[in-house]
Formats: C-alpha cells, structure tokens, sequence
C-alpha cells in the first residue's frame, strides 16, 4: 500500500488550506486510483454558513474532495508532475446522503478512461460504509 500523509499530497496536488479537502491517502496507484480521507470538523469554515442551524457538509465541497482524491492519482503519474488537474465536467452525480461535523469522510476516486490530457474517474464517498456521493468526474491535465 502506497499511503500519504498532508504534507505528501500538498507536494503533488497544487491545493492548500483552506482548500485542501483531503488529509490522507491510504493507498493510490499512479494513473489509476486513490483512496483518501477527510475528517470532518465542525471548526470548518464552510459550516458558518451551511448550514447555521443544521451544520452539513456542502455537497459540491464532497466533489470536489473526490476531485482532489482523483489528482493526487493523476498528477502523481511522471509526465503529470508539477501540473494542475482542472476539472472538466461532472456527469451521474448522486447526492444519497449527508455528512456531518465529527464524520469520517472516506473518498475513492478511480480513474477509468484517459485520452491525452483528458480523462474521467469513478468516485464515491461513504461515511462509515454508507455512501453519501457517486460521481463521474471529467478532468483536464494542464499547466
């Protein structure tokens, strides 16, 4: 198993605090898959806002953690180092449940088709073996 901690990621993916939606990589295979982890706080800053009386974790922050989980696949593979995965479209988005402060975010995001700098991966999110988004994400390798 290849696994990451943050300061690892933070050296393939281009994102940061407050931005960087992921904590850890439990194991990836360049170009082809990552598994990642978000421990969700309620000290996230998103949650001032959504929602005050109901604190939940913003579906598309979920996206684009699973986003984040494809790219450390994407860009952790020799030609893509150094360089930034944008993302290109969302298609089969399924929204089947809610995270919450002191949820354990578990994001498996696979990548099942590449054609030059573009490419698609397979994602779900789950929360104690439930899945709360599946979604097929559509990326773009740039500089």
């Amino acid at each position: 198993m290849n696994s990451l901690n943050v300061e690892q990621i933070q050296e393939i993916i281009p994102h940061r605090h407050p931005f960087l939606l992921i904590d850890k990589i439990e194991d990836y295979v360049p170009g082809e898959y990552a598994i990642g982890y978000k421990g969700v706080s309620y000290h996230e800053d998103f949650f001032r806002g959504h929602f005050p009386q109901k604190a939940v974790m913003p579906g598309v922050l979920i996206l684009e953690a699973l986003a984040q989980t494809g790219a450390v696949a994407i860009l952790s593979v020799p030609e893509n180092q150094g360089k930034i995965a944008f993302f290109g479209g969302v298609q089969k988005c399924r929204f089947k449940g809610m995270v919450f402060p002191g949820d354990q975010l578990k994001l498996e995001t696979k990548i099942i088709k590449r054609k030059g700098p573009v490419g698609v991966g397979e994602a779900v999110a789950t929360v104690n073996g439930k899945v709360v988004v599946t979604a097929e994400l559509t990326f773009m390798v740039g500089e």
